[in-house]
């Protein structure tokens, strides 16, 4: 069966895919390829020797999937307290989607990126303990990750607004052409405690910004939250 996915409207947009509430569970979201943003796009603007890899490398879904079933192999259910599950491909009528757990709040509104609740709210004593939760959980499992941008992180309310935990959604996996597991120990720890000070320094340079009347760029900003007409 194809899932139609064109006549709605997405909760996020990413570069290079958009993501909408699963129709029929609302638990679980469905992320394909922008239409706007070829393969071939994608594939054009990486340099020598990037742009002679085959097309299928630059499939984020396909990548996304790769990925969480190493994960998944190597952690178990561990990973999943501060990742997203991973669920497989669907039919759709914009092409194969990747279906995903979709992170809600206790109000059942879709979560709010990191990036969005310190901009809106400054680094709270209860973000920056849960940035640091996160920072411990990511360097004592050694979780291979490219950057831990602050919109590929969201923020898990309970029902009275605290917050649970924070999740990543998106940009893991070892950033080079070998796994960073074949590495010793001591090594893949600097390396993520280097992406976690490199993330504290985003969150810097994002408090900065807040002085100016518009968020910056679209990554982190929500559509719709999934409860209210989109």
């Amino acid at each position: 069966m194809t899932i139609l996915l064109a006549p709605e409207k997405p909760f996020a947009r990413g570069g290079n895919r958009l993501c909408f509430v699963h129709p029929d569970d609302d638990s679980l979201c469905i992320k394909v390829r922008r239409p706007d943003f070829t393969l071939a796009d994608r594939r054009r603007k990486k340099g020598f020797p990037k742009n002679l890899k085959p097309l299928s490398a630059f499939d984020d879904n396909r990548e996304e999937w790769r990925v969480m079933a190493s994960l998944q192999k190597r952690y178990g259910d561990l990973v999943f307290h501060h990742v997203s599950r991973c669920f497989g491909f669907v039919d759709t009528d914009m092409g194969r989607g990747l279906v995903s757990e979709l992170i809600r709040d206790g109000s059942g509104a879709i979560s709010q990126t990191l990036k969005k609740v310190i901009w809106d709210e400054a680094f709270t004593d209860e973000c920056r303990t849960a940035v640091e939760e996160l920072s411990r959980f990511w360097e004592g499992n050694l979780v291979p990750s490219r950057h831990l941008l602050l919109h590929n992180i969201v923020v898990q309310r309970d029902i009275q607004g605290c917050i649970e935990r924070l999740v990543v959604i998106d940009g893991l996996g070892s950033a080079g052409l070998l796994p960073m597991s074949i590495f010793p120990r001591v090594f893949q720890r600097n390396k993520i405690k280097k992406k976690i000070a490199v993330m504290h320094g985003r969150i810097e340079t994002l408090l900065g910004q807040r002085h100016q009347a518009s968020f910056p760029g679209y990554h982190g900003l929500l559509m719709h939250d999934g409860l209210s007409s989109p």
